[in-house]
Order: C-alpha cells, then sequence, then structure tokens
C-alpha cells in the first residue's frame, strides 16, 4: 500500500492526547460535523480516555506531535450484537482530504477485522457529508437507511444516513 503522507502517525489514544483531542473537537467547523458538544472540557475527554474498555479502541492521527484527528472505535457488548461494533471519527479542517481518515480508517478497520473479529461496523454520518461518506464508500461501506431529523446543526434538524461495511469471508 502507498503512503500519501509518510508524516501523518497514527497511535493509541492517552494521557498526553487529551489537550489535543479538545482542542480538535472545540473547532467550531469540526463540532458541526460530529455528535460532541462545543466547549468541552480535558476533563471530559480524560473522562471518555479512562472509561477504557476492551471492547473499544481510541485512535489519534497525528502530524509532528500534534492531534489533526481521532477515531473512536467500540463493538457492541450485547451477546446478540457482539459481532458488530460502530465508530466515530473526527479530522482538523486543515487536514480534510488529505489522507488522515483513510489512514485512521486503514488502522481502525485492520483492528476490527484481525483483533475484534468484526463481521460488521456500522457509522452514521450527516446526510450533506458527501467528502465523509465518499471516503466510507471508499471502505466498503454502504448506505442503510437515512435517519430524517436526527440531529440539531446550527439551529436546524439535519438528516443523518446510516451507513454499514459486512466483512465478507475470503474463504472458500
Amino acid at each position: 500500500m502507498h503512503d500519501d503522507n509518510p508524516t501523518i502517525h497514527i497511535e493509541r489514544f492517552s494521557e498526553a492526547h487529551i489537550e489535543g483531542i479538545t482542542a480538535l473537537y472545540n473547532d467550531p467547523a469540526v463540532a458541526r460535523q460530529v455528535l460532541q458538544m462545543p466547549f468541552q472540557s480535558t476533563e471530559v475527554w480524560r473522562q471518555r480516555l479512562q472509561a477504557e474498555n476492551d471492547r473499544a479502541v481510541k485512535l489519534v492521527a497525528l502530524h509532528e506531535g500534534v492531534v489533526i484527528g481521532n477515531l473512536g472505535l467500540e463493538a457492541f457488548s450485547r451477546i446478540r450484537r457482539a459481532h458488530a461494533g460502530s465508530f466515530g471519527m473526527a479530522v482538523a479542517v486543515a487536514w480534510q482530504g488529505k489522507g488522515v481518515g483513510s489512514k485512521l480508517l486503514t488502522a481502525a478497520l485492520d483492528v476490527a477485522d484481525n483483533w475484534m473479529n468484526l463481521h460488521r461496523v456500522e457509522l452514521s454520518v450527516y446526510a450533506d457529508n458527501e467528502a465523509a461518506i465518499s471516503l466510507y464508500r471508499k471502505f466498503g461501506f454502504e448506505d442503510e437507511g437515512l435517519f430524517r431529523d436526527y440531529a440539531v446543526r446550527d439551529g436546524q434538524w439535519v438528516d443523518t444516513l446510516s451507513m454499514a461495511r459486512l466483512r465478507r469471508s475470503t474463504k472458500t
């Protein structure tokens, strides 16, 4: 696989990244594309980090030590949904379209497939976020449904698209 941007490094989210994660999600342009509230404190992210469990992996994308992206993947805990998980991600505005999302998804889906043995990975994305939808489709995610008036953004109700990727067995 060709590495489009070797200056982007992926690693597990840790205490060292809390201020960077807080800054990422407090950028108004990033906050409007995710389901996080604006003006979150570093303590909110510290608590999320401390809520670590073995059914989740939390990644950061770094450039020269600065957090430029984040992805959290979690397998569902209910026994009848244990084959499935979901993720959410964000990329700093200046880094969108530069391979950060692809690197995060490559790393997360490797863990989902080869370590968590997930058959199904799902997500929700704002229906007008064409760049993100295109990225997800590139990784094999397919549209499953439209949630009308799912969330509020900029004082307006907005739709989200439900997408999922089913891992097919490669054994014959």
